[in-house]
């Protein structure tokens, strides 16, 4: 073996391992009342993974040259049985950090999942709060800014970010852990063919502004994402809103689209993020 190949085997060696998004547990001792399945391990099978008692946020973060200083929460969809952790985590995150968005992937607790202890209208809650707590609580060290960091989520992850955005008090300033004294308020949604669980009745004059994507023969999630629109123009909060002619449900990042439409829609996105100064440093 040459010098040269073991110095370049050792090279790519290295930044496989750098560019390894790390795991980070919302709860150091597991999450609450239900410590003692911290340590069970998840499943992984074909696009989903099943079997998550130990919350937690996988970070990916821009390179320090592309870094913008916004931020992004992503929760991935499944219908609260399993997440669509490749194309609705991994995908969107390794996109935004290629236009300088921090990202981490929120591995939530499944209410649905046979056999779950967990209820749907509290633990996905809980989790999507503590992981925005958590990403400011650090915001510092991993170069983001408190004020900037919002929440993304396709399908019954929007469903979380709903939950947490329009359904809950943001920080108890009492509380015991530090971590939970941070606001868990996103500063901006990005929500993609969004469920119907936590929509509100109104929107309130301070919500998050927010961009919206559906498309129009999704019979599941066209219509929570048209009643999100119409609550926000009633509450003149910011929001943009893309309703595509056709897509269906599911079609994740639109790698698999034949439609330019679908395929095209993270530009949209970029754009907005652009257009709203969220990429651009205070």
């Amino acid at each position: 073996m040459s010098f040269r190949f073991l110095a370049c085997t050792l090279i790519c060696l290295a930044q496989a391992v750098a560019q390894t998004p790390a795991e980070i547990s919302l709860w150091a001792s597991g999450a609450p009342g239900f410590e003692s399945r911290r340590d069970e391990a998840t499943i992984a099978k074909d696009y989903w993974i099943r079997n998550i008692h130990n919350p937690s946020v996988t970070v990916y973060l821009p390179p320090k040259e592309k870094a913008t200083g916004a931020a992004v929460v992503i929760c991935p969809g499944g219908g609260h049985r399993g997440l669509v952790f490749k194309a609705e985590g991994d995908d969107p995150a390794r996109y935004l950090n290629s236009i300088g968005v921090a990202a981490f992937v929120l591995k939530y607790r499944l209410s649905r999942e046979e056999g779950s202890p967990y209820s749907l209208q509290k633990h996905p809650r809980e989790d999507g709060q503590r992981a925005m707590r958590l990403v400011r609580s650090r915001a510092a060290e991993w170069g983001v800014d408190p004020a900037r960091i919002g929440m993304m989520g396709f399908s019954a992850g929007g469903e979380v970010v709903s939950m947490v955005a329009f359904g809950a008090p943001a920080a108890d300033t009492n509380a015991a852990d530090p971590i939970d004294r941070q606001s868990s308020r996103p500063d901006f949604l990005i929500m993609i063919y969004p469920g119907p669980l936590g929509v509100p009745e109104t929107v309130g004059a301070d919500a998050p502004p927010a961009f919206l994507l559906a498309a129009n023969d999704d019979k599941c999630c066209s219509g929570p994402t048209v009643k999100l629109l119409e609550r926000y123009r009633e509450a003149k909060v910011p929001m943009e809103a893309h309703i595509l002619v056709q897509g269906g449900h599911g079609f994740n990042m639109g790698n698999r689209s034949s439609l330019a439409s679908v395929k095209g829609w993270p530009q949209r996105m970029a754009d907005w993020l652009a257009d709203t100064n969220i990429l651009k440093a205070r």
